[in-house]
C-alpha cells in the first residue's frame, strides 16, 4: 500500500488517479502514524518551497518522513517534493529542506531564455538504476521556475538540458525524486510510476 503525503500543497487528484490506472492500493493522509505504516511514500508539491516546508514542520511530518526513510522504505518526490528532498532552497528566502539529499535548489536565470521551464523536454540518463529498468529515453513534462543544483554526480540519474543541466530524475538508496510530473508525462510517465511501484515490492520483500 503506497501512502501520499497531503499537506496542503500537493497535486493529490492527478497523483491518485495515476495509481489507480496502475492499479495500485493507496491512500491519502497526513497522520503520521498511518503515514508511517505505508510499503512506501510519495510526497507531491505543487507551490513554493518556503511555504511547503512550513507545513511540514509545523505537523510533525517532517521528522516522519526521515523516520521513514530510516527505515529503509521508498520514498518518492514529485516536482517541488523532489526539491524538498535537498538541503536548502533560495525560493524568496533560504530556507531548509529535508536534508536528506544532497544539493541546493536555485532559480533558472532566464537570461536569453523562458522561465518557467514548462513543456515537454527529453531526458538524457545518466546514471543506471532500477526507477529506469525497461525505459527508453523520451520526454515528459516539466513546470518549474528553479531547479535541484548538486555536486553528487551519483544522485543524477536522469537530466535534462535547459541552459544548464537540470536534474529530472535523483535517487539514493531508497529515495527517489522526478521534477517532472509523470502522472502528466504520458506512456513514459506511467512507466517510472509503475517501476517505483515494482521497486517498492522487492524492497518490502527484503525488510
Amino acid at each position: 500500500m503506497i501512502g501520499i503525503i497531503d499537506y496542503g500543497m500537493g497535486n493529490l487528484f492527478s497523483v491518485s488517479k495515476a495509481l489507480e490506472r496502475l492499479g495500485v492500493n493507496y491512500f491519502i493522509s497526513e497522520q503520521k502514524e498511518q503515514l508511517l505504516s505505508a510499503d512506501a511514500l510519495i510526497l507531491p508539491g505543487v507551490g513554493a518551497f518556503p511555504d511547503a516546508m512550513e507545513r511540514l514542520n509545523e505537523t510533525g511530518l517532517t521528522e516522519m518522513i526521515q523516520q521513514f526513510v530510516e527505515s529503509g522504505k521508498p520514498l518518492l518526490g514529485i516536482c517541488l517534493g523532489m526539491q524538498l528532498l535537498f538541503d536548502q532552497s533560495e525560493e524568496n528566502k533560504l530556507t531548509k529542506g529535508l536534508a536528506i539529499l544532497p544539493g541546493e535548489v536555485v532559480r533558472f536565470t532566464g537570461e536569453d531564455y523562458k522561465v518557467p521551464h514548462m513543456g515537454w523536454n527529453r531526458l538524457i540518463f545518466n546514471n543506471s538504476s532500477t526507477i529506469l529498468a525497461n525505459i527508453e529515453e523520451d520526454f515528459v513534462y516539466f513546470v518549474h521556475s528553479y531547479y535541484v543544483k548538486t555536486s553528487a554526480q551519483d544522485v543524477v540519474i536522469a537530466s535534462c538540458e535547459y541552459d544548464v543541466e537540470v536534474p529530472a530524475v535523483v535517487g539514493r538508496g531508497n529515495v527517489f525524486g522526478m521534477q517532472f510530473h509523470p502522472e502528466k508525462s504520458g506512456k513514459l510517465g506511467m512507466e517510472l510510476l509503475r517501476n517505483f511501484t515494482e521497486l517498492t515490492k522487492e524492497r518490502m520483500s527484503q525488510l
